[in-house]
């Protein structure tokens, strides 16, 4: 399958790549990474907070020396600042977690095709009580038990995603146990590790590269939700969620930039990980219908 993916790629150009979802995409990791460097101010250090300015509407000349663009919000913090920073550790979150949810549903999907019989209906059944469960619930169960903090927050995602990997694993899994490289590899006597990681999982990771753009899209918004009931990542943390979730108690009193600047700049992320995940889709399916 690895050749046949190789042959394809040779004899088909690529599609073009810059497109206006993954700048957008690359735009939001670039401001991440400079958050230290191009943010006014540190929005958690409180030295560098100005509580007389609180809720200062976009625009205002702010006492050290910068302008408050976007405003500021109930405790005097910059939204641009705050906005630059919760993308740090949304980004964080949402790819540590996606990647790590990936490695063990790939596995456990794989092994349970490899194995079949007890190991299979241990772990489908599992994956199916998990999945009969709204993701968000499964979520908010884990994080209430672990307690919150950015390492467990990461945890509480990785089980509530890592159930969607194991099934699709294990349905591509299943079909390519029956070919002639696994038959090859079994009389060979190989190694079970050898086959399940050198073989059999590298020739089903194919349908998951369409999923994790996808999944990562999904812990942003996960983190997010758990971080607006104040279940997610600590308060001197910043994170999209909790910056919007700041500002809601203002909404009626007609301080809107505090929780409207975020929430967009959220909703922008969310928006741009899910159009390159289906970009990354149609292309895969545009070469797999080639070969």
């Amino acid at each position: 399958m690895k050749a046949e993916i190789l042959r394809a790629l040779n004899k088909r150009p690529l599609p073009r790549m810059l497109t206006p979802s993954t700048l957008l995409l690359a735009t939001y990791i670039l401001l991440a990474l400079a958050a230290p460097v191009i943010a006014p101010q540190n929005p958690y250090a409180p030295l560098q907070i100005y509580a007389w300015e609180a809720s200062s509407p976009p625009g205002t000349a702010g006492s050290g020396g910068f302008l408050y663009l976007l405003g500021t919000d109930g405790l005097g913090r910059d939204i641009v600042s705050c906005i630059l920073y919760g993308l740090r550790i949304s980004l964080v979150v949402s790819i540590t977690s996606a990647a790590i949810a990936a490695l063990i549903g790939l596995t456990a999907g794989v092994s349970a095709a490899y194995f079949g019989k007890w190991v299979d209906v241990a772990i489908m059944r599992l994956v199916d009580l998990q999945l009969s469960l709204p993701t968000i619930l499964v979520a908010l169960i884990a994080i209430v038990t672990l307690g919150p903090g950015i390492d467990r927050i990461i945890l509480a995602l990785i089980i509530a995603q890592w159930a969607t990997y194991a099934r699709l694993a294990r349905s591509v899994a299943l079909s390519e146990t029956r070919k002639s490289y696994m038959d090859a590899a079994r009389l060979m006597r190989l190694p079970t590790s050898r086959i399940l990681f050198r073989h059999l999982l590298p020739n089903s990771i194919a349908p998951a590269i369409t999923l994790i753009p996808i999944e990562v899209g999904h812990a942003v918004a996960l983190e997010a939700t758990l971080s607006f009931l104040g279940l997610g990542v600590p308060i001197d943390k910043p994170s999209l969620g909790s910056t919007v979730a700041n500002g809601f108690q203002y909404l009626l009193t007609g301080q809107y930039w505090i929780s409207l600047f975020p929430g967009l700049a959220l909703f922008g992320l969310i928006a741009s990980i899910n159009f390159v995940g289906e970009d990354v889709r149609r292309r895969l399916d545009s070469r797999s219908r080639s070969v």
